[in-house]
């Protein structure tokens, strides 16, 4: 898999709207109406609104 990358601005809105805490997430896709994001220490994969 690939590394996760650091989420930009409006990706931390969209985690926020989800209720989670953009520190302990990175983005592994961004497609035009889901993020793909991966936990930092448990690797655990989740798919949100963008």
């Amino acid at each position: 898999m690939k590394q996760g990358k650091r989420p930009t601005r409006k990706q931390k809105e969209a985690m926020l709207f989800a209720r989670l805490n953009s520190d302990n997430w990175l983005v592994a896709k961004s497609l035009p109406d889901k993020l793909h994001i991966v936990h930092r220490e448990s690797n655990r994969e989740r798919i949100i609104p963008a």
